[in-house]
C-alpha cells in the first residue's frame, strides 16, 4: 500500500478537499434532526405555522449546500483516484517493460495483463469511494452518537453498544474477505491465461478438432473462478443483513426507552423523533460502509497483487556508460557459454565459438537444440549462466541497454507487426530514416511487392498484429524494420521459414550485398538457406556437433549430415 499513497502525494491537495468537503456535507446533515425536533416540539405542537415554514426552510438550505459540498467533494475525490490510478498505471507498464525475459516468464504475461488492467481498475474504484466516505461515514456514526448524548444519555448509550458490536462484525468480515478476494483475483489469471491461449492458438484448435476439449478446461477454471467469488461473495453478504438486524434491534431498545421517557415527561416528542432520525442515519452510514469496506477490501488485494510486481526487481541490470570496444576483436564471440532457464536442464551447454566482423554464419540443428536460445543471448534477452557473450569484445552485460540494441538487427522467429501504417512499423528500426534508407531497405527485404500492391504504399495501414497481411509478407515487412536500422549486427531467427525458395535466395543475395557489410547470423531448418555461409555453426541437445563450412560438415558432422539428407534425396 505503500506505492499508493506514494503516488497520492501528487494529489495531496484533492485527497485533502475531498474528504473535507465531504465532511462538510456530513455536519449539516447533522443539524437535521435537530431542525425535525424543533418543527414538531415548537411548531407543529404549539400550532405555529411560522416555526414550521422557517423549519422547512433551514431544511431546504441544509439540502442545497449539502449537494453542493457532495459534488464538489466527488470532483476532488474523482480527480485524486484517476490521477493516482493512471501514475500506478504507467509506473506498472513502466516496470514491466524493464523486467527481463525470464522474470516475465516467471511471472506470467495473463496476470501481468489482468494487474495492469482489472487490478488497477479495482484500486482506483476503491480509492474513490474511499476518499468520499472512509471518513464521512464514521464521522456521521460517531457525530449521531455525540448528538444523541446531548439530547438524552440513557437513550444514547444503546447507540453506543450498538456502534461497538458493528465495529465488531465490520472488522470481522473484512478479515476474512481480503484474502478470499485475493484468491479470487488468483483465479482470474487462470481464466486469463487460457482465454489468452485459444484466442491466439484457435486455428489450432479447430484443425485438431480440440474445440470441446478446451471448452471443458474453460468450464474448469471458470468453474473455480465462481466457487471462489461466491465464497466472496457470501463473507461480503453477510454485512448488510447482520448491519441490519443490529441497528433494527437498536431502534426497537431506543423506541422502547425513549417511549417511557416521554411518559416520564423526560423527553419530548420532538426529541425522540431526533433520536430516531440519528440512529437511522447510522443505519444508512453503515449500509454505506459496508459496501464500502467490501469495495476496499477488493481493491486491498489487488493492490498487494500490483505491488508484488512493483517489488520484483528486475533479473538484469543494465550500466549507464558506454565501455570501450575493441576494434580488433570479433563481432561476436562465446567463452564458455552455458544456459539454464528457471527450471530444468540446461538448454545451453560450453558454447565456445566466436564470428568475425562481417561473417555470415548459419545455425542449424533439430528441434529444441537451442538455435533460438543461442541467438537471444547476444542482444540479452537472457542472460548466460555460465560464461561470457561478447559484443566487439565488450562483455555484454557491461553494455548499456540501448547502446547494445541499436547495434543489433533482430528478426524474430515469429513475425510481430504493430497497428497503424507500414511505414510507422518501419521507423520502429530507425525513428529517425529518411525515405532513401527505408526504400533500400524494403528492396532489400523483398518486400518492394508487398508496398507496391497496397493503394497507399507505406502509410497503407496496419491491423493489430499485422493480420491484413499474410505469413510471407509479414517475414520480409519485420526484415525490412531491421535492415533500416543499418545494424552491425543481423540476427534472423529462422524468420524466412514463411518465404519460398525463390524469394529465399534473393533475400540471402540482397543481404550479401549490403554496403555496410553486417556480420550476419541466420538460423534456419533449412540447409539450403545457410549453405553459402562463411561458417555453420550445428547444435544438437544444446551443445556444438560441428562447425565448418557445408561440404566440409557433410564430411564431418554426422548431425549436419543427417538434415542436408532428410531435405535432399541421398545420391547413390
Amino acid at each position: 500500500m505503500k506505492t499508493l499513497f506514494r503516488n497520492l502525494r501528487s494529489y495531496a491537495l484533492e485527497s485533502v478537499l475531498g474528504p473535507l468537503f465531504k465532511l462538510l456535507e456530513a455536519m449539516f446533515e447533522l443539524f437535521v434532526p435537530l431542525v425535525v425536533a424543533d418543527i414538531v416540539d415548537k411548531g407543529i405542537a404549539a400550532s405555529d405555522r411560522g416555526a414550521v415554514v422557517r423549519g422547512f426552510g433551514i431544511l431546504i438550505a441544509l439540502g442545497l449546500i449539502g449537494i453542493v459540498c457532495s459534488i464538489t467533494a466527488q470532483y476532488f475525490a474523482a480527480k485524486a483516484s484517476v490521477g493516482c490510478a493512471t501514475k500506478l498505471r504507467r509506473s506498472l507498464y513502466a516496470h514491466i517493460e524493464a523486467l527481463s525475459f525470464s522474470d516475465l516468464d516467471r511471472i506470467g504475461i495473463p496476470t501481468l495483463i489482468t494487474r495492469l488492467t482489472g487490478d488497477l481498475n479495482t484500486v482506483q474504484s476503491g480509492l474513490n469511494l474511499a476518499l468520499r466516505l472512509l471518513l464521512r461515514s464514521p464521522f456521521v456514526v460517531f457525530g449521531a452518537m455525540i448528538m444523541a448524548f446531548t439530547i438524552d444519555q440513557k437513550a444514547a448509550l444503546i447507540f453506543l453498544g450498538v456502534i461497538a458490536i458493528l465495529g465488531a462484525v465490520v472488522t470481522v468480515i473484512m478479515r476474512a474477505s481480503v484474502p478470499a478476494y485475493k484468491k479470487v483475483q488468483s483465479e482470474l489469471d487462470a481464466i486469463t491465461g487460457t482465454t489468452r491461449e485459444n484466442l491466439s492458438g484457435a486455428r489450432v484448435i479447430r484443425a485438431f478438432r480440440m474445440v470441446e476439449g478446451e471448452r471443458e478446461k474453460f468450464a474448469s477454471h471458470n468453474d473455480a473462478l465462481y466457487h471462489r467469488q461466491l465464497f466472496a461473495g457470501r463473507i461480503s453478504a453477510l454485512m448488510n443483513p447482520l448491519t441490519f438486524v443490529i441497528l433494527n434491534v437498536g431502534i426497537i431498545l431506543l423506541l422502547r426507552t425513549s417511549g417511557v421517557r416521554v411518559n416520564e415527561g423526560g423527553l419530548t416528542t420532538g426529541q425522540t423523533v431526533a433520536l430516531y432520525n440519528y440512529m437511522t442515519q447510522i443505519l444508512v452510514e453503515l449500509v454505506k460502509f459496508a459496501n464500502l469496506i467490501i469495495s476496499i477490501s477488493k481493491a486491498i488485494s489487488c493492490m498487494k497483487r500490483v505491488d508484488e510486481v512493483l517489488a520484483a526487481e528486475p533479473g538484469m541490470t543494465f550500466p549507464e556508460t558506454a565501455p570501450e570496444e575493441d576494434p580488433g576483436a570479433p563481432a561476436v564471440e562465446f567463452k564458455g557459454v552455458s544456459l539454464r532457464y528457471s527450471a530444468g536442464d540446461a538448454s545451453l551447454t560450453d558454447m565456445d565459438f566466436s564470428i568475425e566482423r562481417g561473417e555470415t554464419v548459419g545455425i542449424i540443428g533439430g528441434t529444441g537444440s537451442g538455435k533460438t536460445s543461442l541467438v537471444a543471448l547476444i542482444p540479452r534477452f537472457y542472460d548466460a549462466t555460465e560464461g561470457e557473450v561478447l559484443v566487439d569484445g565488450v562483455d555484454v552485460r557491461a553494455y548499456p541497454a540501448d547502446v547494445l540494441r541499436k547495434k543489433i538487427g533482430y528478426v524474430l522467429q515469429r513475425a510481430s507487426l504493430f497497428k497503424g501504417t507500414i511505414r510507422s512499423n518501419l521507423l520502429w528500426g530507425s525513428p529517425d530514416a529518411d525515405e532513401e534508407t527505408i526504400g533500400e531497405a524494403i528492396l532489400s527485404a523483398q518486400a518492394g511487392d508487398v508496398v507496391a500492391a497496397k493503394e497507399d504504399g507505406l502509410d497503407s495501414a496496419v491491423e493489430q498484429g499485422g493480420r491484413n497481411f499474410s505469413g510471407g509478407q509479414r517475414q520480409r515487412l519485420t526484415i525490412a524494420r531491421a535492415l533500416v536500422r543499418r545494424p552491425e549486427i543481423l540476427i534472423f531467427d529462422d524468420s524466412a521459414s514463411a518465404l519460398d525458395f525463390a524469394t529465399d535466395a534473393a533475400l540471402r543475395k540482397a543481404l550479401a550485398s549490403l554496403d555496410y557489410r553486417p556480420t550476419t547470423i541466420i538460423v534456419s531448418q533449412r540447409t539450403s538457406s545457410i549453405r553459402h555461409a562463411d561458417k555453420i555453426v550445428v547444435l544438437d541437445d544444446g551443445r556444438i556437433a560441428g562447425i565448418g563450412r557445408h561440404a566440409e560438415l557433410l564430411e564431418t558432422c554426422p548431425v549436419y549430415r543427417e538434415i542436408y539428407e532428410s531435405q535432399y534425396k541421398k545420391e547413390a
